[in-house]
């Protein structure tokens, strides 16, 4: 089966939707020490620290570079730097990892702003590198609500294959399994989660019309409520009360976690305010899973991109 190698890691949520496929993972890379933590747990090693600190040549040999290059540069929440956060030039790693390995594949994720950031001019030079590289690239925007998660999650998935492989990306499902799939019950969940009477009389003053049940509430950056029967987009940054379940308790770590579609037997081995992070930064697996499998696909069929028919006169 394919090898891959896995950077800017975070839990190991795109390693994890290659591995349910049968692929094999021999290298990682994840500089934040919670999520190594995590990883570690869930996964038995340690990944790399500091990508700059690592030399192409020592990574070892791959059939597919899987990367979820860091966001923040890009992002609304971030202050949408680019290029000119240290953290957006981590793009050119990722370059020269491909350059020097050679991989047969890749798969980068990123935030759905990537596409339209300085005008659209970030995600040329991205383009315009990996096609020079000698990779046919192919990108598209999915939201995890489509791929059965009740997480609405727009993010970027950008494809390339070594020589001119067809790929087409999978078909959204579109639909999501309703809360009550991945919500504990309340029963069950200590005090500490829930909010104060004071919060929660506030909320239950701003929220517009009848909430759904059950129903996950979102306060935006005006202070506006939404109740809605599925969850906004995790962010690693928002507040303790960004997100709260039914306008009365905050999402449990095993929660936050379901909405990214990470397994039960996932570990949870880190504080509350960690867990709220590194879920926040993770991918939907689900999502992951779906692109692997076309991706595999693609590999076994190494199907040619047919040229373009060229019509030469009236008749033909």
């Amino acid at each position: 089966m394919y090898k891959t190698i896995d950077l800017f890691a975070g839990i190991g949520g795109i390693r994890l939707g290659f591995e349910m496929l049968g692929c094999e993972n021999v290298f990682s890379s994840e500089w934040d020490k919670d999520a190594q933590k995590m990883y570690e747990a869930n996964f038995g090693e340690k990944p790399y620290g500091d990508i700059n600190l690592i030399s192409s040549q020592d990574i070892p040999d791959h059939d597919i570079l899987l990367a979820g290059f860091p966001c923040q540069p890009f992002s609304i929440a971030g202050k949408g730097l680019g290029f000119a956060d240290t953290r957006g030039t981590l793009f050119f790693n990722i370059e020269k990892i491909l350059e020097i390995k050679k991989p047969r594949a890749f798969l980068l994720e990123n935030v759905k702003r990537l596409k339209t950031h300085d005008n659209g001019q970030t995600f040329a030079v991205i383009i315009e590198k990996l096609k020079a590289l000698g990779y046919s690239v192919y990108e598209k925007v999915f939201n995890s609500l489509d791929f059965v998660l009740p997480q609405k999650r727009e993010r970027i998935y950008i494809v390339g294959f070594l020589n001119e492989l067809h790929f087409e990306f999978p078909k959204p499902l579109g639909y999501y399994a309703p809360l009550n799939t991945i919500l504990e019950d309340d029963n069950d969940i200590s005090k500490c989660y829930f909010l104060s009477d004071t919060i929660k009389q506030k909320r239950f003053n701003a929220v517009k019309g009848v909430p759904p049940f059950p129903s996950i509430w979102h306060e935006n950056i005006g202070g506006n409520i939404s109740a809605l029967p599925y969850s906004c987009a995790l962010r690693a940054g928002g507040s303790y009360n960004y997100l709260v379940v039914n306008g009365v308790r905050r999402l449990t770590d095993r929660e936050m976690l379901r909405l990214q579609g990470f397994p039960d037997d996932f570990k949870i081995v880190l504080p509350y305010s960690a867990v709220r992070k590194v879920a926040g930064n993770s991918v939907s697996v689900p999502v992951i899973k779906a692109i692997a499998g076309e991706m595999m696909k693609t590999l076994q069929t190494r199907k040619l991109i047919q040229p373009k028919r060229i019509q030469s006169s009236l008749f033909d």
